[in-house]
């Protein structure tokens, strides 16, 4: 065993675990040196490097030091005194203050040795401390819970830096300018501003902020689900509302039609939020949704969409071609537009012209030609087509398909030298050629245009803190789809939930269906073969369906049968 170095000395915690022989010397002066390193502390540098389980550890120091240990799991975290205590020094000592009774404060912590947290817990309160010993698992989804519940609620926003935020209208004149609002109104800008950062630290994609009659309720799309945040009292809703549409630059007069606006967030010199702001009249005031535009999302790089490793090949062959359509099709939320600007921005070199028409331009990139289409102001999908194709384009992006003259001019572009990419919106790739006939689009247009349909969902990934194997019988998963041949040879894993992740996911991934137009592909087209002879052609050629797509994900660890069965059911 290696020996310490003479700097090193053991005691409290780390002694403890020497002596029952579950740390070496080497390990625990090697995890005390990291721990300060990153300003953690000893305990939680252990859990969270899996170098002692939290339960041994847990109760291994309520025996050592004769403190009880309580189960954080039967305390209701809602009536917690945590406003006592600053949320740098809860997070910073992983301490949690549980109960006040008189002078003295309670506090949850995970090493009894920690006498620096109470000390310092108590210069800052005032009031004695006294320890409770918890697991630190427990204890670090205790925090985060306790944290969040008062997160966005109206007496916990005096942060000096929620005054101080960089927002701009969309034509990037700032708020201030537009309207200066009373001093009596700097807690609803306050909380306004927490619930725009909020949903940008929690990778949120919409906003939804609703009136109803008795209730004004808060939720954020996370991962494609939404969940309840906030719940306002109602008689704050309209000055809430009326906020967000003085920030995008709506006319806060008007509350009978719907209307649209921007807000821009500038979180530093290098990085800006766009969010894309609806407001719609509804029975007890206006709804408002906020669409989250972050021009990152489009800059992840093709190897972390998803695709399998023939997907990505066929993907990418498709759009080096000088020439035809590249479709992607799926309902609104399932990531077409990522995976088109994912091929832009492989595109895009000072050697190609390359120009988009969408409603609305959601994210920005330098070196391509974007139109917002305005169909009030006679700028349709077809007239920004036909403008591009007198400026010399090589690359055409239209945002959606959705009627016969768009359809037909993009196909002639197709046909005539120019790689467009577009969307529709059908189920899966072969339903995307009956949705163009059915348009009005000949058979023998379709096959001279097209050279690619790709149909996506997106299906929340696993997280990898807290996923667990799952054990299904064997007719489960004969029924899901699987063979025979398949039980056995992987392994199934389904959520858990921690303070990593949300209910057991974090992140979404990809599942593709991506149909190159082969010679005999080509021919049932002319034919006049169905979706479903599409399908069974596509299948024999070896192109998996959404649903195989979704299953050799579940096979490969990364989502739950149970979430394959939520994006891919018909």
């Amino acid at each position: 065993m290696a020996t310490a170095p003479s700097n090193i000395h053991f005691s409290g915690l780390a002694k403890c675990l020497i002596q029952q022989g579950l740390l070496s010397e080497e390990a625990a002066t090697q995890a005390i040196q990291e721990a300060q390193k990153n300003k953690l502390p000893f305990v939680s540098y252990l859990v969270k490097n899996k170098q002692v389980d939290s339960r041994t550890l847990a109760n291994l120091a309520s025996a050592e030091f004769g403190v009880p240990l309580l189960d954080l799991d039967a305390v209701d975290l809602g009536g917690v005194p945590v406003k006592l205590v600053s949320e740098k020094l809860i997070r910073q000592h992983h301490a949690l203050p549980l109960l006040k009774r008189g002078n003295r404060l309670f506090i949850a912590t995970a090493d009894p040795t920690n006498f620096q947290a109470l000390d310092e817990i108590k210069f800052h309160t005032r009031l004695n401390t006294e320890n409770i010993l918890v697991e630190e698992e427990k204890l670090i989804k205790a925090i985060e819970a306790a944290l969040e519940a008062v997160d966005t609620s109206m007496g916990n926003l005096l942060d000096e830096d929620l005054d101080n935020i960089d927002i701009s209208s969309g034509d990037d004149r700032p708020v201030e300018d537009v309207v200066t609002s009373d001093v009596d109104e700097a807690p609803i800008v306050r909380f306004v501003n927490k619930i725009l950062l909020d949903s940008i630290k929690k990778g949120v994609s919409d906003i939804h902020l609703e009136p109803f009659e008795k209730k004004f309720r808060i939720r954020f799309r996370t991962d494609g689900i939404l969940q309840e945040v906030a719940s306002p009292p109602v008689s704050i809703s309209n000055r809430i509302i009326s906020r967000l549409k003085v920030m995008s630059k709506m006319d806060i007069a008007e509350r009978r039609v719907p209307q649209d606006g921007r807000i821009k967030m500038q979180l530093s010199k290098n990085r800006a939020i766009d969010f894309r702001v609806n407001t719609c009249p509804t029975l007890f005031g206006e709804k408002v949704v906020m669409r989250i535009l972050d021009p990152t999302s489009a800059q992840l790089g093709i190897e972390k969409l998803g695709f399998e490793e023939i997907q990505q090949k066929l993907f990418l062959a498709a759009i080096n071609k000088p020439y035809g359509m590249v479709l992607v099709t799926g309902p609104t939320g399932s990531g077409k537009t990522v995976s088109l600007y994912t091929g832009l921005n492989i595109l895009n070199s000072i050697e190609r012209n390359i120009s988009t028409a969408e409603d609305p331009v959601e994210i920005t990139v330098e070196g391509i030609n974007q139109v917002n289409v305005n169909p009030k102001a006679g700028l349709t999908f077809a007239e920004a087509l036909r403008a591009f194709l007198r400026q010399d384009p090589d690359v055409i992006m239209v945002g959606e398909i959705r009627d016969l003259e768009t359809a037909s001019i993009a196909v002639k572009a197709a046909q005539t030298g120019h790689l467009v990419l577009s969307t529709l919106h059908t189920n899966d790739a072969p339903q995307t050629i009956n949705r163009l006939v059915q348009m009005g689009i000949e058979p023998f247009n379709i096959v001279s245009a097209v050279n690619l349909i790709m149909a996506q969902r997106l299906a929340r990934r696993l997280c990898e803190y807290c996923k667990k194997e799952a054990d299904l019988p064997d007719n489960v998963l004969i029924s899901a789809g699987f063979s025979q041949d398949d039980i056995g040879s992987f392994k199934l894993y389904e959520p858990v939930g921690c303070e990593h992740c949300n209910n057991g996911y974090k992140g979404r991934v990809g599942i593709y269906q991506v149909m190159p137009i082969s010679e005999k592909m080509r021919a049932l087209i002319l034919a006049g073969g169905n979706a479903m002879q599409m399908a069974d052609l596509s299948k024999s050629e070896g192109i998996n369906d959404l649903r195989a797509s979704g299953l050799l994900k579940v096979r490969q660890g990364i989502t739950s049968l149970e979430e394959i069965d939520r994006v891919t059911k018909e």
